[in-house]
C-alpha cells in the first residue's frame, strides 16, 4: 500500500511539472491522500491489528483467587526448656487474600502461573472467562523459575499455543494478558523491550535467598501490574511467547519495565512439574563469569559475547567432557549464549542424563564439546515425586550449601525454604528456615536423600529432626503421613 501512494504521489508531480496541474490542488489532493492512507495504515507503525491475538488469546488466561491462612504463636522463654505446651500463648489467627493470572496449557484443566501467586495458599479458585469457577490443585511449582503447575477438573478447555522464544526479534509486538487489580481479562500492548535480562537476584519473595534462579527475561514496555502475574506474553498470532512473571518499579505498579519467563523454558518446567512433580534441573559443572572487552583481548575473541568459565567442578558434567578455565562457551545445542543469563535459560531447558553439544572458544580457536549434563548431586538420575508422600508434606527443600555447612558444623542436610498447604503446615508448627537433618532414623544429605527417605517410609507417625539456625536446640517434628 506504501508503494501505491508513493507511485500516486509521483504521478501527480510529473503532472504538475506538466502545468496539467496547479500546485495549489496539487498540494491539497497529497494532503487528502496523506490521510486517507494513513488511516488504512500504509506507514509502518500505524494501522498494527491487535485484534486477532486479543481474540485468541484471552480465553486462554484465568483469572486466580487465593486465600492463606496463618497462624501467629508467641512461645515462652521456657518452653525449649521444659517442653510443656500449656506456656504457649493462644494463637493469632489471620486470613489473607491474593489475586493473580494463569495460562491454560491442556484441555483438560492443567494451568501455568507463578509460584509467588499461589505461595502458601490454602485454598486456591480459578475463575475462567465464561466465569465459572473451579477449585484448583497444586501439582508442582519450581522456586528457580518461579512457575507452578495446578490443575482444575474441567474438560475442553482452550489452551494456549506455545511459539518459540528462541524466535522472539527485539521490537516486535506484543500483548500482555492478564488480570492487574483484579480487572479480569485485561490486554495492553507493546514491543519487546530486550531478551536475556536479569535482575541480579532472586525474584521469589518466599524463595528464603536458596533458590538457584534461572534469570533470563523477556523484558516488555507493556503494561504489567500486580495482578498480571503468572499471565501471558503473546505474539501478534496470540501464542505464548512468556509468562509475565515480574516488574521493575519504584512504588509497586507499572513504571515502563515488565518481565516475563521465556515460552521454551515455561514448556520445560510445565512437563517436568507434570510428569515428575519436581523441576529436573541439570547442571553444567562450572562457575561462570562476566566476559569483558578486556578479558575478551586477552582471550583472543572478536567480542565480548559469550560466557566465561571461571572454575570446572571437579567430577561434574563440565570436568567430564573436557571443558576448562578460561573457555568461552558461545552455544549450546547451536543456540547463542551472549551472556549468563542466556547460558542458564539454554541450561535450565534440559534435565540430567541429556546430551549436549557446547560450542566454546579456546585460545583462539572454535570447538564444539559433547556433554552429559547431570544433577547438583552429580546424578543422571531422574526423581519422581510421590503425590501420596513427599508433596502431601506441603514442603519444598534445598540442599545445604557448602558455606552452610561449614557455618552450621554440619555434614550434609535440607533447608525448608516453602511451606504450603499439607501434612506440616496443618499438624506442626514448622517454620521455613528449619535444617533437617534425620528423617526417622535415616540421616539425610541433600534433597534427593530427603525425597526418597519420605518416599520410602511406612505409613504411620514420621519425625523430621533438625534445628533452627541461630537457636541452640535440636527440635523433632512428628506427625502422620
Amino acid at each position: 500500500m506504501t508503494r501505491v501512494l508513493f507511485d500516486f504521489i509521483f504521478v501527480l508531480f510529473i503532472l504538475s511539472l506538466k502545468n496539467q496541474l496547479n500546485m495549489r490542488l496539487l498540494n491539497r489532493i497529497i494532503l487528502i491522500s496523506l490521510c486517507t492512507f494513513q488511516s488504512l495504515g500504509a506507514f509502518p507503525g500505524q494501522g498494527v491489528d491487535f485484534v486477532p491475538a486479543a481474540s485468541k488469546s484471552t480465553p486462554s488466561v484465568v483469572h486466580i483467587k487465593t486465600s492463606a491462612t496463618t497462624r501467629h504463636q508467641i512461645i515462652h522463654p521456657f518452653q525449649d526448656l521444659f517442653g510443656q505446651d500449656f506456656f504457649l500463648n493462644a494463637p493469632q489467627i489471620q486470613k489473607r487474600e491474593g489475586s493473580g493470572s494463569g495460562v491454560i496449557v491442556s484441555t483438560d484443566g492443567l494451568i501455568m502461573t507463578n509460584a509467588h501467586v499461589i505461595q502458601d495458599a490454602d485454598e486456591i479458585i480459578v475463575v475462567l472467562r465464561n466465569k465459572k469457577e473451579y477449585k484448583a490443585k497444586v501439582i508442582g511449582k519450581d522456586l528457580d523459575t518461579d512457575l507452578a503447575l495446578i490443575k482444575i477438573e474441567a474438560s475442553e478447555l482452550p489452551k494456549i499455543q506455545f511459539a518459540n522464544s528462541d524466535q522472539v526479534q527485539v521490537g516486535e509486538w506484543v500483548l500482555a494478558v492478564g488480570n492487574p487489580f483484579n480487572l479480569e481479562s485485561t490486554v495492553t500492548q507493546g514491543i519487546v523491550s530486550a531478551k536475556g535480562r536479569s535482575l541480579h537476584q532472586s525474584f521469589n519473595p518466599q524463595s528464603n535467598g536458596q533458590t538457584n534462579p534461572i534469570e533470563s527475561f523477556i523484558q516488555t514496555d507493556a503494561a504489567v501490574n500486580p495482578g498480571n502475574s503468572g499471565g501471558a506474553l503473546v505474539n501478534l498470532e496470540g501464542n505464548l511467547i512468556g509468562i509475565n512473571t515480574a516488574i521493575a518499579s519504584p512504588t509497586g505498579a507499572y513504571a515502563g519495565y515488565a518481565f516475563a519467563v521465556p515460552s521454551n523454558l515455561v514448556l520445560k518446567v510445565l512437563e517436568d512439574l507434570r510428569d515428575f512433580g519436581i523441576v529436573q534441573r541439570a547442571y553444567l559443572g562450572i562457575s561462570i563469569a562476566n566476559l569483558t572487552d578486556a578479558l575478551s583481548k586477552e582471550l583472543k575473541l572478536t567480542s565480548p559475547n559469550g560466557v566465561l568459565i571461571a572454575q570446572v567442578m571437579k567430577g561434574g558434567t563440565g570436568d567430564e567432557a573436557g571443558l576448562q578455565p578460561k573457555d568461552v562457551i558461545v552455544k549450546v545445542n547451536g543456540i547463542e549464549t551472549n551472556s549468563n543469563p542466556e547460558l542458564l535459560e539454554q541450561i535450565g531447558r534440559y534435565r540430567p542424563g541429556d546430551k549436549i553439544s557446547v560450542d566454546i572458544m579456546r585460545e583462539g580457536r572454535q570447538m564444539t564439546i559433547s556433554a552429559i549434563l547431570k544433577s547438583k548431586e552429580n546424578s543422571t538420575k531422574l526423581i519422581k515425586l510421590d503425590p501420596t508422600a513427599t508433596n502431601r508434606l506441603g514442603v519444598q527443600v534445598k540442599t545445604l550449601t557448602a558455606q552452610e555447612n561449614a557455618q552450621y558444623r554440619v555434614q550434609g542436610g535440607v533447608k525448608i525454604v516453602s511451606i504450603n498447604d499439607g501434612i506440616i503446615k496443618q499438624t506442626t508448627e514448622m517454620k521455613i528456615g528449619f535444617i533437617v537433618l534425620q528423617v526417622g532414623d535415616k540421616q539425610i544429605k541433600n534433597e534427593n536423600e530427603f525425597n526418597e527417605a519420605i518416599q520410602n517410609s511406612q505409613r504411620g507417625t514420621m519425625v523430621l529432626e533438625g534445628f533452627y539456625p541461630n537457636r541452640p536446640f535440636t527440635f523433632q517434628y512428628a506427625f502422620k503421613l
